[in-house]
């Protein structure tokens, strides 16, 4: 296991040992809940969470939402365990990593939001014709090892009978959200993105997109909500009252078009064109991109261990009753 994890799961038995029980923000039937949730990249990826956000529908359920960017799984694992933070959203390996370390207020996951890997594989030139095994002898920008990006890349690598060590160089060096500015300035042959920065790499006329990681690996959980155990016990009707307003979101981008979707998401991605936010609902949308329910079932769970075996990233897996929770997605309005 990286190093940087066990850094992690040392500063999150350290937090445990902080945190009293009073340090959550107290619930309050009369006043709004004030929550922070730090999400591990602002991507239109997200478009559900972002509806609920501009529809109102977190004030609907009485709380005062405050949305920090993590950039990056560790980091927001960071935040949460440490109390900057109410709320986590983003891959579940890392409440996994944290809770293999032996951490005490371990995060529990209780909603889970996306149900497909949302990058993409980026060439320099059009590919209409690529296959994988293009990718032989090239270098490819990548994600951050032991992260879900990386990994799913290297899982559609295994699938495709190539080595992600031998067949071809992956640079895991680049800061995440640095890859897209990276590779227009020159560095390597592809690089795998989120969008916007897929999109982006296209308009500019320095990328196109040959393949979607979503479609290549399948139904993977991508990203989920967690807390701390401690936060869950103390504030149960906070959480619940989040999750229905993720699940009023959910309901919004399954019934509406993505010109609809970007129009109401448009605020929160000021810099992007709504021609292309459309075109990056649109795409994300005829992928299956987004669960209807966001119940986080067992069988994602332990698809996602299977990966992190695979990757080398896990050593045995860990119970699902004591990472996931499933009481506020079966009661969501």
């Amino acid at each position: 296991m990286k190093k940087s994890w066990k850094k992690i799961a040392a500063a999150l038995l350290a937090a445990a040992m902080l945190l009293t029980s009073g340090c959550g923000k107290k619930e309050n039937t009369e006043e709004a809940a004030r929550v922070t949730l730090n999400e591990v990249a602002h991507s239109i990826f997200y478009a559900p969470q972002y509806a609920a956000i501009e529809l109102g529908y977190f004030k609907e359920e009485g709380i005062e939402l405050t949305l920090v960017t993590g950039f990056g799984a560790d980091k927001t694992l960071t935040a949460v365990v440490s109390g900057d933070a109410d709320i986590g959203f983003m891959g579940s390996e890392a409440s996994i990593y944290a809770y293999s370390q032996g951490a005490s207020d371990y995060v529990i996951n209780f909603a889970q939001l996306t149900q497909r890997a949302g990058n993409f594989l980026v060439a320099r030139e059009e590919m209409p014709a690529f296959t994988w095994d293009d990718l032989k002898g090239k270098k490819v920008l990548g994600g951050r090892k032991g992260g879900m990006p990386e990994m799913v890349f290297e899982y559609i690598l295994r699938q495709k009978e190539l080595d992600p060590a031998k067949d071809l160089s992956i640079d895991q060096s680049i800061d995440f959200g640095s890859t897209a500015a990276a590779f227009s300035g020159g560095a390597g042959d592809f690089t795998v993105e989120f969008e916007p920065g897929a999109t982006s790499l296209e308009k500019e006329g320095k990328g196109y997109v040959v393949a979607s990681l979503g479609v290549e690996s399948g139904y993977i959980p991508y990203t989920a909500y967690c807390a701390r155990e401690s936060y869950l016990k103390e504030q149960e009707e906070t959480v619940q009252h989040f999750v229905n307003a993720l699940k009023k979101g959910m309901v919004y981008v399954n019934t509406h078009t993505p010109e609809e979707i970007a129009k109401t998401i448009q605020p929160q991605f000021q810099e992007t064109e709504l021609d292309v936010i459309t075109r990056i609902v649109r795409r994300y949308a005829e992928q299956d991109t987004w669960k209807s329910d966001l119940n986080f079932e067992k069988e994602s769970f332990e698809l996602l261990q299977e990966l992190l075996l695979d990757a080398g990233e896990l050593k045995e897996k860990v119970p699902y009753e004591k990472l996931v929770t499933t009481k506020y997605t079966e009661k969501q309005k």
